[in-house]
């Protein structure tokens, strides 16, 4: 028998992420954990988020690309949760340390214009509720020990998160090919890693509709003034102290950001 229940991962997912502290996966212990499980777990670990004073502000969007969902034996993304303490301003360093081993990974972000509810939601119908596109990189952290985890450990971790930034460029979607919009990731001078919009499900806005569809079976709808960050267009890479990472979009425009660690 497990001692582990929805409630308890959650209290510890919430525990390791404020003492900076990764574990094992709870499938090593809990072979029953499954998907629809860790959601519970994750709604919970959110809500003692929200009591802390958090404001949810969109969702984020994981497993986009079609490997990594083979790897994983799941047709579609799954998803998680940011909130208005996730996001930092252009000009704030990745506070390295406060987490626990950041990777960063730029990403198309889409800001809703109205609200969006499956199920049946094609790509066109999601597009169609995006009110602006902007640059992003998101900075995932795994509570895991060496990012190992099976598909309920990282649901239930809210997907990885950790913190995210937000171009300032701010585009109409329909003024924007987004499966061709290249993006560069650059270390310093060095490149490091390209990719188009169509590395995230074939077309970001396909990532937003299927996700959509997935939410409605929660009884989640997507509302206006929400960020979506749509998942990774390249693999993550790790970020050291005093290394400038940035994400040059064809029409996005550019996004760098800094890691440091405290003085």
């Amino acid at each position: 028998m497990t001692h582990w229940n929805e409630q308890s991962v959650a209290d510890e997912l919430y525990q390791a992420e404020a003492e900076r502290r990764d574990r094992r996966p709870f499938t090593d212990d809990w072979p029953a954990f499954d998907v629809e499980t860790a959601y519970r777990a994750q709604t919970r670990l959110i809500q003692k988020k929200t009591g802390t004073g958090q404001t949810v502000t969109g969702v984020k969007l994981g497993l986009t690309s079609l490997a990594k969902q083979e790897r994983m034996g799941i047709a579609s993304p799954i998803t998680g949760w940011i909130t208005d303490q996730m996001q930092l301003a252009e000009d704030t360093p990745i506070p390295l340390g406060d987490l626990i081993h950041p990777r960063i990974e730029p990403e198309i972000a889409f800001v809703m214009g109205r609200r969006l509810e499956g199920p049946n939601v094609t790509a066109e119908t999601a597009l169609s509720a995006v009110e602006s596109v902007r640059a992003a990189f998101e900075v995932i952290d795994s509570r895991y020990q060496d990012f190992r985890f099976e598909l309920p450990d990282v649901i239930a971790d809210n997907a990885s998160s950790s913190r995210f930034f937000l171009g300032s460029l701010s585009r109409h979607p329909e003024d924007l090919d987004l499966a061709a919009e290249e993006c560069v990731l650059r270390i310093d001078d060095r490149i490091v890693d390209s990719a188009t919009g169509s590395a995230v499900q074939g077309h970001p806005a396909e990532a937003l509709a299927q996700a959509v569809n997935s939410l409605a079976e929660r009884g989640i709808a997507l509302q206006p003034g929400w960020i979506v960050l749509t998942g990774g267009l390249t693999d993550a890479v790790v970020v050291n102290t005093g290394e400038r990472v940035t994400a040059e979009f064809a029409n996005l425009g550019s996004l760098t950001v800094v890691g440091k660690l405290p003085d």
